[in-house]
């Protein structure tokens, strides 16, 4: 009984030292360092679908924090087939360290939004609503994500991202590299859905959440 209060102390230790972690970032430092960001996902963070740049502004810092690593480290952004995510690593890649990328973060999530994302993908809303019940499990009933699920927010994201990610999933293009723990975990969710059609059905749904 001791040995198992002396591992729940440790974990306990961890989860909130990990949480301090992702809490660490300076946002003043990390708006100096968006400057090269904004080329592509413009100064308010918002996207630019033009450029395949997603809406990153509100976005938890946790979540960015994770993905810039995974950028920096080729866990994305490497394979052939993800061109957009090739063009992604070297912007990842001018962070000189974790430091850099904490703050880039930080500021990244301090940012708000602006404005309603427009919706450009057509599908069914109610068979996507019933194809999201298995998302819901890990993103929420309303998209808003779970860091203890490892699950990012996914409301007010572009309908196109999201079904870009989803067809990169199904395909291996993510979620498959060693290392990519979230990733794979997500992978078998996005093969639960049949084709293109249902891809953008639940697209459509998680593009009406609030």
């Amino acid at each position: 009984m001791n040995k198992l209060f002396a591992v729940g102390i440790l974990l306990t230790i961890g989860i909130v030292l990990a949480v301090k972690a992702y809490a660490a970032g300076d946002a003043t430092k990390g708006k100096a360092s968006y400057a090269v960001c904004m080329a592509c996902h413009g100064a308010d963070g918002m996207g630019n679908k033009a450029l395949n740049a997603p809406r990153i502004a509100g976005q938890e810092s946790w979540y960015l924090e994770r993905q810039l690593k995974n950028f920096k480290a080729g866990i994305r952004g490497a394979d052939p087939k993800d061109k957009y995510g090739m063009q992604m690593r070297p912007m990842a890649l001018t962070l000189a360290n974790d430091q850099a990328v904490a703050d880039i973060a930080a500021y990244v999530s301090s940012l708000p939004e602006q404005k309603p994302v427009a919706k450009t993908v057509k599908g069914d809303i109610a068979a996507g609503k019933t194809a999201y019940m298995i998302c819901q499990a890990c993103h929420g009933p309303t998209g808003g994500g779970n860091q203890a699920l490892n699950s990012p927010r996914l409301t007010g994201q572009q309908d196109w991202y999201v079904v870009r990610q989803l067809k990169n999933f199904k395909a291996g293009t993510r979620g498959t590299k060693s290392g990519d723990i979230y990733g794979m975990q997500m992978r078998p969710m996005a093969m639960t859905l049949a084709n293109d059609e249902a891809i953008n059905n639940v697209a459509a749904f998680i593009a009406t959440l609030k």
